[in-house]
């Protein structure tokens, strides 16, 4: 018999630092105007040199746990979904286990760009249901400013770094109603960024590709399949769960640019006043971005008992990913 899952509690971090878009305006050429109309970001927040991915998971996973009141040893599993790791290996989410001293989880790291945290939340979600896990803890967490071009006016206006997580555990009521997952590898090099160690095959190939080792974005052609991917993501998960885009009571979307979002609930016939938006605060922080709107709504009171709720993201990959809950 399958198992039902629900999200027992949620944490979010961000760092101190503000970055501003009147800041940025003395650093590249463009207007806090300008970053405002286009994307809807006023500020995001900014790691100092001595904070790592790591650190920002940590805190997210620790606020997580003690408002659910959940100790280290009941977590079983430990899924974080980052760009960013400070290590190739160990796997940030090791790093995660040994600071919280989760003695009794597995852990490893996933890349799926902004729609890491849903793919994390669906690997777990089947851990669960199969009886192979209770409890698990996902977490989405980045330093995008690390691998920021901060002389690119395109890109460098519209990142930000932070983390999410949550708690799934098993449940006598069905709380989490499905996912609709993908990917289009075809169109990867619309939004890539290289690693380090390449072959001498791949340096002598990549090396005079835009942004060398930094964020790299094709603004427009990633816009175009945003608008097209979100809306079609939304349908497919209500579709699987027997919904419609009427009985949505919360939608959080990534959080990567206003227009998108606007764009994905005018298609959907969503009104913005059940979209959660917190982008002009932290700019798009990749994987962190939907758990850390997910706790907000959350802590705001926006989210109550019996509330049907939307999640979906889109990014590099490219990928794109959504989840039906039921909050329970």
């Amino acid at each position: 018999m399958r198992q039902n899952v629900k999200i027992l509690s949620t944490g979010r971090f961000v760092p101190e630092r503000i970055l501003s878009n009147h800041d940025l305006e003395k650093m590249v050429e463009t207007s806090d105007e300008w970053i405002t109309q286009r994307t809807g970001i006023k500020e995001r927040r900014i790691v100092d040199g001595r904070t790592s991915t790591t650190d920002l998971a940590v805190q997210a996973a620790r606020n997580a746990m003690q408002k659910a009141g959940i100790l280290p040893d009941e977590i079983d599993v430990v899924i974080v979904a980052t760009v960013t790791p400070e290590m190739f290996f160990p796997s940030t989410a090791c790093l995660v286990q040994k600071e919280l001293k989760l003695k009794n989880a597995f852990a490893f790291d996933i890349s799926a760009a902004c729609s890491g945290f849903i793919y994390g939340m669906a690997i777990a979600t089947q851990f669960i249901q199969n009886g192979f896990c209770k409890t698990a803890l996902v977490i989405g967490a980045e330093a995008l400013s690390k691998i920021t071009n901060w002389s690119d006016r395109s890109t460098c206006v519209l990142f930000g770094d932070g983390a999410g997580a949550a708690i799934l555990t098993a449940s006598s009521e069905e709380g989490i109603l499905g996912f609709e997952l993908g990917s289009d590898g075809e169109n990867g090099l619309l939004l890539y960024c290289h690693a380090f160690g390449l072959s001498d095959l791949s340096y002598s190939q990549f090396k005079d590709m835009p942004n060398f080792r930094k964020i790299y974005m094709d603004g427009n052609e990633v816009y175009k399949f945003a608008v097209k991917i979100m809306p079609y993501a939304v349908e497919k998960v209500l579709e699987k769960v027997g919904l419609s885009s009427s009985d949505i009571d919360v939608f959080i979307p990534h959080q990567a640019n206003i227009r998108i979002i606007e764009s994905a609930a005018k298609r959907l016939k969503i009104p913005m006043e059940k979209v959660f938006v917190n982008l002009h605060k932290y700019g798009n922080t990749s994987a962190a971005s939907i758990p850390i709107a997910l706790d907000e709504a959350i802590e705001e009171g926006k989210i109550k008992k019996g509330d049907k709720i939307v999640l979906v993201g889109f990014g590099g990959g490219l990928t794109w990913a959504s989840c039906a809950v039921k909050w329970i």
